[in-house]
Parts: C-alpha cells; sequence; structure tokens
C-alpha cells in the first residue's frame, strides 16, 4: 500500500498550512515512492538510519547496562578484548566483505549469474578458512608466549578468537546484504539483534548465577554473534534464488583477489584507526581508564551512525554512476551525499557535547570524568563528516589501492600520535590523537578524490564547475 504524505496533508490539516507543507510533503512523497537512483538511495539512507538509531539505543543501554553489571575494571577488560575481536573480525575477510558489494553490483549490470554467484561462494569461503587459521595462530602464540598481553586479558582472548570466525562471515553477508539492498539482511542483525543478544544473554547469565565478569560477558558475545550469522546466511540464500538465476558458478579468482586485497588494506586501515586510541590506552593505562574511555566513544556513536548509514545506502550506487559514465550526474550525486551526511552529524555532535555528561552519569558516577573527551572527539567526527563516505566513492570508482596508501599513512600518524600523546596527557591524549588523525584523514581523502576521479567531495560545492552549480 502506498502512502501519499502529500494527499495526508491536504486531507487532516488546515487549508493555510497544507498549502504551506506543500513543497516539503512533496519531497517526502519523491523520497518514499520515487523510482529514480536519487530517491532510492534517500529511502535506503533513512532505513538504514533508523535502523542505525535503533542500535545506537540498544548499544547504548547494553553498554550502560554492561558497565554496572561489571564495574570499570571488568568493563574495561571486556570491551579491550572485543575491540580487538571486532577489528580481527573484520580484516581477516580479506577485503572479500567489501570487494562482494562491487563485484555483485558489476555482475548484476552486466547480467552475469554465474560469477556473481561464484563471487559469493568464494567470498564465504575465503573468509572462513582465513578466519579459522587465523584464530589458532593466535591462540597459539597466546599458549607460548602468553607475557604478550596482561594476564587479566589472557582469558577473554581465548574467547574472543572462538568467535572470530562469526564476526567474519556476519562482514562478508553485510556486504551481501548491502549489495542486493536487502536491509533485514546487512543492517538488522549486526546492529540490532547482535547488541541485543549480548544484553539479554548476560542478563539471563547473571540470573542463572553466573559471575558478572569480562568472561561472562565474551560468552554473551559469542552466542549472540553465532546466533546472528547463522540467521544472515539463512535469509541471504533463501533470498538468492529469486534474485540470481540458477547457474553453474563461474570463477575469475585473479580478478577478485586484485580487487579485494586493495580494500582489505583501505578496511583494514580504516577499521585500525577507528579503533588505535582503545588499543594504546587498553595497553597503557588501566581498565578503569579504558572503560572511561570508550564509555565516552560510546556516547558519539548516535553521530558516527549518520555517516555509517549513508555509507551503507550509496556505497553500491557509487560503483553504479562510475559504471555508466555520466560525470555531473556523478558530481551531484556525491554533492548530496556529503551533505546528508555533514548537517545531521553537525547537529547531534552540537547536541551530545552539550548533554555528554549526563549520558555518562548513567554509566555511573565514576565515568563522568570523561566529558571533557566527547568535545575533543566531537570535533574530529564533524571534519571527518564534511567529506562524506570519500573512501567508499574511491573504493567503488577504483581508487583502491591510493585510498589503501592514505589510510596506510593515516593510521603511521594516529600510531605516532597515540604512543607520543598518551604518555605526555592521559585520555586527553588519546582524543587529540584521534581528532587530528581525522582531520588527516578528511584533507587527504578530499585531495585524493579531487585528483584521481576530478570529483570534488567536501561539504562546501565547487562553485566553479558544472557539477558543484548544479549541486
Amino acid at each position: 500500500m502506498r502512502i501519499e504524505i502529500k494527499r495526508l496533508a491536504e486531507r487532516y490539516l488546515p487549508e493555510k498550512l497544507a498549502r504551506k507543507a506543500e513543497p516539503l510533503a512533496a519531497t517526502a512523497d519523491a523520497v518514499l515512492s520515487g523510482t529514480d537512483d536519487n530517491a532510492r538511495a534517500q529511502r535506503m539512507a533513512m532505513i538504514i538510519f533508523v535502523i542505525r538509531v535503533a542500535s545506537a539505543i540498544i548499544a547504548f543501554v547494553s553498554q550502560v547496562m554492561l558497565a554496572r553489571w561489571l564495574g570499570t575494571f571488568e568493563y574495561g577488560i571486556f570491551v579491550a578484548v572485543w575491540v580487538v575481536a571486532l577489528f580481527a573480525g573484520n580484516i581477516t575477510g580479506v577485503g572479500f566483505p567489501s570487494a562482494v558489494i562491487r563485484l555483485i553490483s558489476e555482475y548484476r549490470a552486466q547480467e552475469l549469474p554465474g560469477l556473481l554467484r561464484g563471487s559469493i561462494r568464494v567470498s564465504v569461503l575465503v573468509s572462513l578458512v582465513v578466519t579459522t587459521l587465523f584464530s589458532l595462530a593466535a591462540a597459539a602464540l597466546l599458549y607460548f608466549y602468553p607475557g604478550v598481553v596482561k594476564a587479566y586479558y589472557i582469558a577473554p582472548a581465548y574467547l574472543a578468537l572462538i568467535c572470530l570466525p562469526a564476526l567474519s562471515l556476519e562482514g562478508v553477508m553485510d556486504g551481501v546484504g548491502r549489495a542486493f539492498n536487502w536491509t533485514y539482511v546487512a543492517f538488522f542483525p549486526t546492529f540490532i539483534m547482535r547488541p541485543l543478544g549480548i544484553l539479554v544473554v548476560m542478563w539471563i547469565a547473571i540470573l542463572a548465577g553466573f559471575e558478572a565478569n569480562a568472561i561472562t560477558a565474551m560468552w554473551a558475545g559469542i552466542i549472540s554473534t553465532s546466533v546472528t550469522t547463522i540467521y544472515q546466511c539463512v535469509a541471504a540464500f533463501s533470498k538468492l534464488p529469486g534474485e540470481v538465476p540458477k547457474v553453474r558458478s563461474e570463477y575469475r579468482y585473479g580478478y577478485w583477489v586484485a580487487i579485494a586485497l586493495p580494500m582489505f588494506l583501505v578496511e583494514g586501515f580504516y577499521i585500525l584507526q577507528t579503533s588505535i586510541d582503545i588499543i594504546f590506552v587498553s595497553a597503557l593505562m588501566t581498565p578503569e581508564d579504558t572503560a572511561v574511555y570508550y564509555a565516552s566513544t560510546k556516547i558519539l556513536a548516535l553521530v558516527h551512525f549518520v555517516y555509517f548509514a549513508v555509507r551503507g545506502a550509496v556505497s553500491h550506487r557509487y560503483s553504479t554512476f562510475h559504471q555508466q559514465g555520466d560525470r555531473v550526474a556523478f558530481q551531484n550525486f556525491v554533492q548530496r551525499t556529503v551533505a546528508w551526511t555533514f548537517w545531521p552529524s553537525l547537529l547531534l555532535a552540537g547536541l551530545m557535547m552539550v548533554l555528554g555528561k549526563y549520558f555518562l552519569m548513567l554509566f555511573g558516577s565514576e565515568f563522568t570524568s570523561g566529558e571533557y573527551l566527547i568535545w575533543i572527539l566531537a570535533i574530529g567526527i564533524v571534519l571527518r563528516s564534511s567529506v562524506g563516505p570519500a573512501e567508499s566513492l574511491l573504493v567503488m570508482a577504483g581508487g583502491q589501492n591510493a585510498c589503501a596508501s592514505i589510510y596506510a599513512l593515516n593510521v603511521l600518524v594516529n600510531i605516532m600520535l597515540n604512543f607520543s600523546l598518551i604518555p605526555l596527557f592521559g585520555l586527553a591524549g588519546a582524543a587529540i590523537a584521534t581528532t587530528s588523525a581525522l582531520a588527516f584523514e578528511s584533507l587527504a581523502l578530499h585531495a585524493l578524490a579531487k585528483r584521481k576521479l576530478g570529483i570534488h567531495v567536501f561539504i562546501i560545492p565547487q562553485r566553479s564547475t558544472p557539477a558543484g552549480n548544479a549541486a
């Protein structure tokens, strides 16, 4: 059933108010029921944003509850190990979680179902095999050289290794879902089911008499992630026959690896730079410090979700526009995606800077010391949003090698800043390092997109070009 906002406004609003609301209602109708690329992208971005907002609420509530159940010491241990597990689960897909988005979009456009099926199959197998081998190697390292990490991290780390294959496969299925616009496969399981599952399993464990500590929390993560990944696989592979003709799978291993490896570097460096501060804080400071810093970053999760929502909605559209070769339409679409990212991020960042202290109080009185961290980190997030999902633009348009180089350099800068500033300024040093790295990343991505693609990626349009004027 189609809902027309304009007709509802005319029916239920006073005539004068309905006339004033007509342009806005018409725009809403275009987004909700339009069939062009812009409408589809906006509609998907809206759906994803709603999912991410719901996820932010669930994740925030779950982190508050975990912090109160575990206490700062055990909570700090859990979040340190869980952050590293999420990073490892992403990179052990060796680029195929992102490559599969591009490959599916490409083979759908070229009507090559055999290669499409083959690319999905290889992505799943590579993810599982590489992650399993990595987990075994890491377990052996911990067993023979337990001194590489602090003693209180060892047992949770072993449990994290059990969870890695499910986390990696979850990334591949997320990519498949995004390529087909299946939000219930790509976003709902990862951002709703998993965090809600961790909270529910942990609550049941405590009611059952298990001790509220990092080990119990890791078991909750393992169970929730496994259930989520199984659901994704069942949902995706039951839907696939209706979308892709049942033909024999074809394979182009060399071509796929050539695409996946640079994406592996881009994704790996990107995820690493979002985790470097937590990793360094957990290594150089106490679990209590890690808990306070992580809680401060979670306050800003809603601001981050604007970027992720837009990125998830438009990344495959970037590939399509690049394949079509319409430069003006490409530039205009990019400019709109940057605006969709920046303005909501700016608004939400300002809101979190004002209300951050009160959110931290929910974690416990000992967490309010992190209020100043929210102000520092919010600046970096806003700066990064000024270029939108520029890295997705570059990757989907064939600039993954250059993009990987930028992220490699940015990771190096981030590591050097964290290593230098944390011993001097503590948690403030980690926040300053992160914000500085985000500013460097934004400038570098803007310059690279201009040089490689001739596309202006910045919140202020380039008025001197036809595309910029149109935007």
